[in-house]
């Protein structure tokens, strides 16, 4: 039985039992026995979850030359940074690459415990997104192309079933009817990558499409002021939205906008970090193309001013949502955990409660500065991450 002690919510300290992978009970902490992590300083959480990643630590899962070693030690390093379930995007590339690549994870995810645990599904941005300059963002031109279900089955079974989220731009031919056929197959379809009208957003979400993918990016840098596919987007209730919180997507005041259309039980924190998240500022090529990390830590295409995906860790989207849009600690992890969770219905997962699932984190809130340090990671009630501070603390 292992002993977990720390806030949940901000309310008063208590002490999680768990064993056999399951929290057990929920009790009071008692300051006579000593825990396996966390502390009265600590804060407890469901562990974090990332629905749209597409590398880290220099590891692009869009390579040619993935290995199953080089996933396993990128998951590792993600753990982290909280999170405990995130989905491999595979973008926009040529049919034949996009079947390789995600047969690559599936093989890596048949190879590695250590992977399986910890991706539940892959995500699918593009190809069948919007060819237009700015929606298309610094997806390839030459790849683009509109929907197709045979391909897509094909992809699909490359990948062993693992497709969970598409994203997709729905006023291409053929997009509404792709719509219907993945919801009714259990797919999250998301809308992304878009210059669609009013009316073609309408329709999506009558097909059952369900989230904005990054809402307020993957569009025009100058668009009409209405109607326009923003507006149609932030209006809907039954639309779910996705941010990157990293200071650079999003302007403070745009995303408090966005949320307080959207409202914290409808909106997802995403890193869509690219393998340049963990490593220093320089000039580096992933998925064919030159991209520059700065010291504020913005990746944009080497030599342009346009942003190609984040650097940002799950960790820090946190700190920075607190700070950028004043919300609360509490609203802030619950986008970034339990309502990934409640999107995507994992029913065990995303809630501290006995008979969910062990997968949290430990963490200590520095208010001052508003950022998040992890302390550690736990999936199924396991420990898979300990901060040197808190194993020096341990070995005392």
């Amino acid at each position: 039985m292992k002993r977990v002690r720390g806030t949940i919510d901000g309310q008063a300290v208590v002490d999680l039992l768990i064993d056999r992978g399951l929290i057990q009970a929920i009790e009071p902490a008692d300051p006579g026995k000593l825990c396996d992590a966390g502390s009265a300083q600590s804060h407890l959480s469901a562990g974090l979850i990332d629905i749209q990643i597409n590398g880290y630590g220099g590891v692009d899962w869009n390579a040619d030359n993935l290995t199953f070693e080089a996933l396993e030690r990128a998951t590792r390093q993600i753990w982290r940074t909280g999170v405990v379930a995130f989905f491999p995007t595979v973008v926009t590339a040529a049919p034949d690459q996009i079947e390789e690549r995600l047969a690559a994870l599936a093989r890596a995810l048949e190879a590695s415990s250590v992977i399986s645990r910890s991706v539940p599904g892959f995500h699918l941005e593009g190809p069948f997104i919007s060819p237009q300059d700015g929606p298309r963002g610094a997806h390839p031109a030459a790849h683009v192309r509109a929907p197709d279900w045979s391909l897509f089955d094909r992809w699909q079974r490359a990948s062993g079933g693992r497709i969970r989220i598409v994203t997709l731009a729905p006023e291409l031919p053929g997009a509404i009817d792709f719509i219907e056929r993945a919801s009714s197959q259990g797919l999250i379809v998301a809308i992304g990558h878009t210059a669609a009208e009013p009316q073609q957003i309408s329709d999506a979400i009558r097909a059952g499409a369900r989230l904005s993918t990054h809402l307020g990016n993957g569009t025009h840098t100058l668009m009409r002021r209405h109607p326009n596919h923003l507006w149609e987007q932030l209006a809907s209730d039954d639309l779910w939205a996705s941010f990157i919180v990293d200071g650079h997507h999003l302007p403070p005041a745009t995303l408090k906008c966005f949320l307080r259309c959207k409202t914290i039980a409808r909106s997802v924190l995403i890193t869509d970090a690219i393998a340049a998240a963990g490593l220093p500022p320089g000039r580096y090529r992933f998925n064919d193309l030159d991209v520059d990390l700065n010291e504020s830590r913005r990746v944009s295409l080497s030599g342009t001013p346009y942003l190609a995906g984040s650097a940002l860790e799950m960790h820090e989207a946190v700190g920075n949502l607190v700070r950028f849009a004043e919300v609360s600690l509490v609203e802030s992890l619950a986008m970034a955990g339990s309502n990934p969770a409640l999107l995507l219905e994992c029913e065990n997962a995303g809630r501290l409660e006995p008979g969910k699932r062990a997968n949290l984190i430990v963490a200590h809130w520095h208010g001052q500065e508003q950022r998040l340090r992890i302390e550690a990671t736990m999936i199924d009630g396991e420990i898979v991450f300990e901060s040197d501070q808190v194993k020096g603390i341990h070995e005392q």
